[in-house]
Order: structure tokens, then C-alpha cells, then sequence
């Protein structure tokens, strides 16, 4: 599963276009567009990694847009910024866990909106057809704050074993 194949020949026109494929559906998933493209930039290149000159070459964008994208992404926790050894530019690249990052964020942030849901079910009554609504999204909530962490837990242990 962790076996990486080599680096083959890349049709960087195609690439160009998944790139950009892949930063709509993150935009329409609720992602900012500039730091989408960039994110998605930085997981399909080989390294995994870019100096925001070469982020704004390929992208062809501005420097000013790539810091505001960058910093958000950072924000996020969604690309991390490096430096190598006896360089002077900021490498920007994916982090080995993300995805498992991201998701833990999300499940501590619906733990918040279950806070929420149960309050509303007790000022809107769970015998109105709004108190109703609000005690389905508690039991939602409920079962992915439940679920979500024991998921992870398994995606992780499935990972290191390799």
C-alpha cells in the first residue's frame, strides 16, 4: 500500500488540467479558489512541494495571490512551510498526515455544532417540526463525533502496518 512506483514520463498539459479539475470540486466543497489551485498544484507535483515563485509561474499568478493562498492553506494545516538546508526561499509542501489532520479538526469542530443542535432541541422543543429537525442533526452529530475518531484510529493503524 506504501509502495510508491517511480516517476514516469507526465503529460504536464494534462496535469495543467486536473489541476485545475481538482481545485473546482475543492472550491465547491468550500475551499477559497486561489488557495484550491495551489493546494492542488502542490499534491499532483512530484515532490510534493513549491517555492511560491515556481507556484506563481505555474499557475500564473501573482506573488500577492500566492502569499494570501499559502497563508491560508498554513492556516489550515493543509501544506506546511519548509525550508531546505542552505536555501533562502520557502518551500510550501503537503503534510504526510493531512488528510488525517483535517478530518480530526473536522470532528472537533462538529463537536461544537452538536453543542449546539442539543441547545437548539431544548429551546425549540423536540415535539415541533423545528426541535425535530435539530434532535436528527444531534443524533447525526452524535454518531459521526462517535464514529469519526475510531475511523481514523483504524486508517492509522492500517497505514503504519503497511
Amino acid at each position: 500500500m506504501n509502495d510508491i512506483e517511480p516517476e514516469r514520463p507526465r503529460d504536464e498539459e494534462a496535469v495543467a488540467r486536473f489541476v485545475e479539475r481538482f481545485a473546482l470540486l475543492m472550491t465547491e466543497g468550500g475551499m477559497q479558489r486561489m488557495a484550491a489551485r495551489v493546494f492542488a498544484l502542490i499534491m499532483a507535483s512530484p515532490e510534493g512541494a513549491h517555492t511560491a515563485a515556481e507556484i506563481a509561474q505555474r499557475l500564473e499568478i501573482s506573488p500577492a495571490a500566492v502569499s494570501g493562498a499559502v497563508r491560508y492553506l498554513t492556516e489550515l494545516r493543509l501544506i506546511v512551510r519548509d525550508r531546505e538546508p542552505g536555501q533562502r526561499r520557502d518551500v510550501f509542501r503537503i503534510g504526510e498526515l493531512f488528510w488525517y489532520d483535517t478530518m480530526a479538526r473536522k470532528n472537533r469542530a462538529v463537536t461544537d455544532l452538536l453543542a449546539v443542535a442539543a441547545e437548539g432541541v431544548a429551546v425549540l422543543g423536540a415535539d415541533t417540526p423545528a426541535g425535530h429537525r435539530m434532535l436528527v442533526t444531534q443524533d447525526f452529530l452524535t454518531h459521526m463525533t462517535t464514529e469519526l475518531p475510531k475511523l481514523l484510529d483504524r486508517w492509522r493503524a492500517e497505514r503504519a502496518a503497511g
